[in-house]
């Protein structure tokens, strides 16, 4: 789910309220979370794909503090109608992602980024699954082709079929 900021800019800058939980909770979303992270990426960083599995499993609310990302969620839902296929979006500040529970998750920073985000379970590294960035089946269009930066870590990931799935 794309959410767009309720921005309120004046002559000193602007203010946005990140998180509301009434708000969410409205639309059905996660009122409370249990761990917030903020990375620094340089442009052409690929982080992902990431998720947890049971019971430590993750929901995602993605900011972009600062720069550009290409943000992508796959559905990793064993059973789900749209299991193996992935939304790709272009977030920068003013917009955030929310990625529930049962998707892998990366991002490609198109300029030096700075992005935060709000997870409703803490991290777990036992928990920890990932899928290769590039995976072929997956067909994930990155933007930047060339010069990719990639984590050792990252480039081990299995692709789609052999890493675990979410029930």
């Amino acid at each position: 789910m794309l959410v767009e900021l309720v921005v309120f800019p004046d002559s000193r800058g602007f203010f946005a309220e990140l998180f509301k939980g009434s708000d969410f909770a409205s639309r059905g979303l996660p009122a409370g979370f249990a761990q917030v992270n903020l990375s620094y990426s340089r442009r052409g960083v690929v982080r992902g794909l990431h998720y947890q599995v049971e019971p430590m499993e993750q929901g995602k609310l993605v900011y972009v503090v600062k720069g550009r990302v290409y943000d992508v969620a796959v559905d990793v839902r064993a059973g789900s109608p749209w299991f193996g296929r992935h939304v790709g979006v272009f977030l920068e500040p003013g917009l955030a992602l929310w990625i529930p529970p049962g998707f892998a998750h990366g991002f490609q920073a198109l300029e030096d980024t700075l992005l935060l985000y709000l997870v409703t379970k803490e991290y777990s590294p036992l928990h920890e699954r990932c899928i290769r960035w590039d995976d072929p089946e997956l067909a994930i269009d990155w933007p930047i082709r060339e010069g990719v930066i990639v984590s050792e870590k990252d480039k081990k990931c299995p692709g789609f079929r052999e890493a675990e799935k979410f029930r």
